[in-house]
């Protein structure tokens, strides 16, 4: 026993010739003992140019399921360092998850398969062996790499994108140094064996978003060529294969078919899916879906405002709040029922802001486009008389649901102009309010400020000749 302790304590003692700079002492277990397997151990020195591979379980299970064995050495290619300097880096994308990018100066390290970042220069087995420091590296087998001058607003930048989607963006302000790093990480990848089996090993490159995910599956499932890189994920193939013509081609025709399979806007409203809504659609569709002729929005508003809004003060000339009229143009957009006598439209502002809306997003107001110049040119007849005639001529003219609703809303304004003592709101001002609203030419031209002035003229002409302009006997 103590003959076997003694060979323990001298195995332990590493030999004094093995100490050098930089080298590196681990301890095997051994498995020699008939006694204890794990009860003696060894020292093992090795050489300073070498790597410190990562451990490998030693469970006895893991081995003979797996078949892995411990290599001896790491390959010439791994170690070999071809290349190291200063650059700017910024990482913009993890396994394909889109990062914030954030530019920081590294010590890059470059060897025959991959890049090493580094805070500084060192050595890179000896950091790695430091406790829960972790080196940042780049896979060059598969990479891509590429000028990337539109992912950010330095210049001389180039985008490193590894199989597992991972996009790292390299930057220096000197032309030669970049362009030398280029160079020697394109050789580098040129010169690695290319991965075909990556894919059916990992499921690094699935598309996370569902949507996306159905996209690529039709993309898939339409595939006729055989080829291994039609099974890659859609983000690799536009990334990798966009040099390839055929390849474009082929995406295209299948985006195109994706697109002329889906039903046109006209189905859509046929079948009920989608509809038109009211504001924002010309008048005669209004009414032709209400089944009248004076939509039945701007009826309900006009007797809201009638049953009480006529003695309220600066009616239709103050604002109500926007966000409470955009709310109610969304209900009556969404075909939902109406009731203006509920409590959160109890402001009558908020209604009249609604209906002026209204007539301020239709496609064509209620004085038609093609009539414009006509009713500028009576409202200029000296003659009172017949100025009014000639109005009256041409609001006859009008299609039926302009007419229709025209003679409803001066009704109403007419009834609110009646109360002007108590609501304030007189004809001419009322016809500030609604000439520019109801009447406008379909081109602005500089002679608007000339406009306003008769829009305003006839708005207030056809409220005091109301019951003459709207008479249904004939001159």
């Amino acid at each position: 026993m103590q003959q076997l302790a003694m060979s323990d304590t001298s195995a332990e003692k590493p030999h004094p010739s093995h100490h050098s700079t930089g080298a590196v002492q681990m301890r095997i277990r051994s498995v020699n003992s008939p006694h204890d397997r794990h009860s003696q151990s060894k020292s093992m020195i090795l050489p300073e140019n070498l790597k410190v591979i990562e451990p490998i379980s030693c469970h006895r299970r893991n081995h003979s399921q797996h078949n892995l064995t411990l290599p001896e050495f790491i390959s010439p290619l791994e170690q070999t360092v071809i290349k190291e300097g200063y650059l700017l880096k910024a990482k913009i994308a993890d396994g394909g998850k889109k990062l914030r990018k954030n530019w920081t100066s590294s010590w890059l390290v470059l060897t025959g398969q991959k890049i090493e970042f580094y805070k500084e220069p060192k050595q890179p087995a000896v950091a790695n062996l430091k406790a829960g420091y972790k080196t940042e590296w780049v896979d060059l087998r598969g990479a891509h790499l590429e000028w990337a001058k539109e992912k950010s607003s330095k210049k001389n930048v180039f985008q490193i994108t590894t199989l597992s989607g991972n996009e790292v963006l390299l930057q220096s302000d000197i032309e030669f140094v970049i362009l030398e790093w280029f160079h020697a990480i394109k050789n580098a990848i040129e010169k690695l064996p290319k991965e075909k089996s990556k894919m059916s090993r990992n499921n690094e490159y699935k598309i996370m978003r569902s949507s996306s995910s159905e996209l690529l599956s039709s993309f898939e499932t339409d595939s006729k060529d055989p080829k291994p890189e039609n099974r890659r994920s859609l983000i690799f193939r536009l990334n990798y294969s966009i040099s390839d013509t055929t390849e474009i081609n082929r995406v295209k025709s299948r985006l195109k078919k994706f697109i002329t399979r889906r039903p046109s806007l006209r189905t859509l409203q046929e079948k009920g899916i989608i509809k038109d809504q009211l504001f924002g659609s010309h008048l005669h569709k209004v009414c032709e879906r209400d089944g009248s002729t004076v939509p039945w929005f701007v009826r309900i508003c006009i007797n809201a405002v009638e049953k009480r809004g006529l003695d309220v003060d600066g009616i239709y000339r103050v604002s109500g709040n926007l966000a409470t009229i955009q709310k109610l143009r969304f209900v009556v957009n969404q075909e939902e029922k109406l009731n203006l006598d509920d409590s959160q439209w109890e402001d009558i502002h908020v209604v009249t802001g609604a209906l002026k809306m209204f007539f301020r997003e239709l496609p064509e107001p209620l004085f038609p486009y093609c009539f414009f110049e006509q009713f500028v040119e009576v409202i200029k007849i000296q003659d009172y008389t017949n100025r009014v005639k000639a109005v009256r001529n041409l609001v006859q003219k009008l299609p039926r649901p302009n007419y229709d609703t025209m003679k409803i809303l001066f009704q109403h304004l007419q009834k609110i102009a009646a109360k002007e003592n108590m609501n304030l709101m007189t004809p001419q001002s009322l016809g500030i309010v609604f000439g520019p609203t109801l009447l406008r030419p379909e081109k602005e031209t500089g002679s608007m400020a000339v406009y306003m002035m008769y829009q305003n003229q006839l708005v207030e002409l056809m409220l005091s000749e109301y019951s003459k302009i709207f008479s249904s006997e004939k001159d």
